[in-house]
């Protein structure tokens, strides 16, 4: 009754010891590729807590820095400027993470929120309190009246070039993992247990313990065993030639880690702006 292991010579196998075969060929399978697969898996989740831990120094030193121009160049209004710009960072972060927002939603929303404030303790700062009607009109009318002038679309720019790259990286990566777990826990059909039970262990039901396949027979079967998932080869380097791009497109122009420190000097050259333009804003509003 045997399906696999069947010899014109005496067997010393049964159809349970078969069964047990095919049961330990797919754990070893499975170990195998976890073993393979375990360096690069270790490799990529490196370089995603490496991106995130840098990428996070960088995001509370640019908002600390931010922070302090608020605190030192315009104290009137640094209080009040401390959430729109925890927002701003956050939104940034949130966008690198996946987030389903936009660089240019999150910082026209910041300049939308800072203009009552400059509008009211740096361009007339003899107005005690402005009514919540009042702020919100100014809010709604911040991209018409474009208190900023070309800073805030400046900003917005430069931001989007490295954040975008920042963010397809991270997602990239992730990715990565998703699809080695993917391919790690992929279920090994009927001919492929077969097919090694053939080649591991069916010597055995012949006392023929020590023989070891030949490499071009073992390949052949693995081939086969892997067919489903040698189709992502092409796709894989593809994969791996974008990671390449990517890379290479953060270090270059478009760095990280410039485009985040100088978000306040864009937010310092856009109050002052503002603050030249004070008697043209003032008529318009």
């Amino acid at each position: 009754d045997l399906q696999i292991c069947q010899h014109r010579a005496p067997t010393c196998c049964t159809k349970k010891m078969e069964e047990s075969y095919q049961a330990a060929v797919r754990r070893e399978r499975t170990q195998s590729i976890q073993a393979l697969n375990f360096e690069l898996k270790y490799m990529i989740v490196g370089h995603i807590t490496a991106f995130q831990e840098a990428f996070e120094s960088l995001l509370r030193f640019a908002e600390n820095r931010t922070s302090s121009l608020f605190e030192t160049a315009y104290r009137p209004m640094a209080k009040e400027a401390a959430e729109p710009v925890k927002e701003l960072f956050t939104d940034i972060s949130l966008y690198i993470l996946g987030a389903e927002t936009t660089v240019e939603s999150a910082v026209l929303r910041f300049f939308d929120s800072l203009f009552p404030l400059v509008y009211s303790r740096l361009i007339n700062p003899g107005i005690t309190d402005l009514s919540e009607d009042y702020t919100e009109c100014l809010r709604l009318t911040r991209q018409d009246i474009n208190p900023f002038g070309h800073y805030s679309k400046n900003m917005v720019t430069e931001l989007s070039k490295s954040l975008w790259a920042s963010r397809m990286l991270s997602q990239a990566l992730s990715l990565g993992i998703e699809v080695i777990n993917t391919t790690e826990h992929a279920a090994l059909s009927k001919e492929c247990s077969r097919a090694l039970v053939k080649m591991q262990y069916c010597p055995h039901c012949q006392g023929l313990t020590l023989i070891r396949p030949c490499v071009g027979y073992c390949l052949n079967v693995m081939r086969g065993c892997l067919a489903s998932v040698a189709e992502l080869d092409a796709q894989w380097r593809h994969f791996i030639s974008t990671l390449e791009y990517l890379t290479n497109e953060m270090a270059a122009s478009h760095e990280l880690e410039i485009a985040l420190s100088g978000i306040w000097s864009s937010i310092n050259e856009a109050i002052l702006h503002a603050q030249l333009n004070g008697l043209q804003l003032s008529a318009t509003v």
